[in-house]
């Protein structure tokens, strides 16, 4: 039997990142930036206004006060943030608007509000020091500057630098296409009148695999026929990056899946340390339903059927790898240290994952109780996992949990 970690350090080897694409801004939202984004000019290009005033020099705005203003007059008025700098002499000022180029021989800007706002004679209310009010070239970002790293997610913010620096397009790790099968003869979609069980894993998976960042696509259940089961595979192949299967672990004589991957590729099935989820199955498919040396090879991995299995076995091993995929570097949700305000006994040698609510505040502590009976983690319900907030992770090596024992959670909501 494989531990949880062998199992995930499995997993995280036999996939790579989608190779990267360079795309338009408006499609790189959400994506992992695959090459530094380096600054070919600075930013701003040269000097501007900081502010709505009066450009001048410093020197000839030493010492005014209300009582005594500096007079200057003006010798322009500039709106336009694409104008050519205008100059100034001695004891002359040009009225601009912010962003507008600082013009030649000024070295700050006097604010409206420290002045009369005089038209063609100002007068200038407090002085100013040299670079006062002004962004200076390259104050921004410096020409030659990584901008964006590579591995950074890009969101609002870090699309806007990019579309300032006048980057139209740039180069990513795709979102990976995910294809979710659910297999059983059993299923049905839900608000079908047919007898069956509900398809609980197709929806669940689909939004799962969307928070993760990737593009799910779920197909309809497809049932434990060898041949339906192997051409809708197959099918699929052509526009996956990942296939996700739920159901068909069994050992029993109507469960096909072993039998239906096994020609399409290198495929394994283990029994991993770990309640609930015991069976869990991974490996590649060639994407012509046959390996080839230089053929395209799509990673799949077998999660159980029962709903709850399905969930808690995507959160530990197919969110981190689709994360590794799209090219990020911090594959793992994140886990705080809480204690428990029960008392069970956990089987020796598994790795337990309880759902449960996670309550309190960095200041005071965390504190968890679990959303069913932790004792039966076996037979897990969907119920219990859709009112938890986090996950306790019980080790291998502990088999009794007490009132007040500590363990790491992960936390499922943000």
């Amino acid at each position: 039997m494989k531990s949880v970690q062998q199992q995930l350090a499995s997993v995280l080897s036999m996939v790579s990142q989608v190779p990267p694409l360079e795309v338009v801004l408006t499609d790189a939202a959400g994506c992992i930036l695959a090459a530094d984004i380096v600054v070919t000019e600075n930013v701003p290009p040269r000097a501007i206004a900081a502010c709505d005033g009066y450009a001048v020099r410093s020197q000839d705005t030493q010492g005014a006060t209300r009582a005594a203003p500096a007079t200057l007059p003006v010798a322009h008025a500039v709106a336009d943030q694409t104008a050519e700098p205008f100059r100034i002499v001695d004891f002359q000022t040009i009225r601009v608007s912010s962003g507008v180029p600082l013009p030649i021989g000024a070295d700050a800007i006097v604010p409206l509000s420290q002045t009369d706002r005089g038209l063609a004679r100002v007068n200038v209310f407090a002085g100013v020091a040299p670079g006062e009010n002004v962004y200076q070239a390259g104050s921004d970002v410096p020409q030659g500057a990584t901008a964006l790293e590579a591995g950074t997610r890009l969101g609002a913010r870090q699309l806007a630098l990019a579309a300032s620096l006048g980057f139209q397009r740039i180069k990513v790790h795709p979102a990976p296409r995910v294809v979710i099968v659910p297999v059983g003869d059993e299923l049905v979609q839900p608000g079908s009148n047919k007898p069956g069980v509900f398809d609980a894993n197709g929806p669940s998976l689909r939004t799962a695999v969307r928070d993760v960042g990737a593009v799910a696509i779920q197909v309809h259940p497809v049932t434990d026929s060898n041949a339906e089961l192997r051409e809708a595979l197959e099918d699929q192949l052509v526009r996956a990056d990942v296939i996700i299967t739920t159901g068909g672990l069994s050992e029993g004589e109507g469960d096909t899946l072993r039998d239906v991957l096994s020609p399409l590729g290198e495929v394994r099935f283990d029994h991993v340390a770990m309640h609930p989820g015991m069976n869990q199955g991974y490996g590649m498919l060639a994407s012509g339903g046959f390996i080839e040396e230089n053929g395209r090879m799509i990673p799949l991995y077998a999660l159980p059927g029962q709903p709850a299995a399905a969930q808690i076995g995507f959160e530990v091993f197919v969110r981190p790898m689709l994360r590794a995929m799209a090219g990020y570097s911090d594959l793992y949700r994140a886990s705080i240290p809480a204690t428990s305000t029960q008392r069970w006994n956990s089987p020796s040698g598994v790795r337990q994952f309880i759902p449960v609510q996670v309550t309190g505040s960095p200041d005071e502590g965390y504190q968890f109780f679990a959303t069913s009976d932790p004792a039966q983690s076996q037979t897990l319900t969907m119920g219990a996992l859709a009112n938890a907030n986090a996950l306790a992770v019980v080790p291998e090596d502990v088999t009794e949990v007490s009132i007040g024992s500590s363990l790491h959670c992960l936390i499922l909501d943000d």
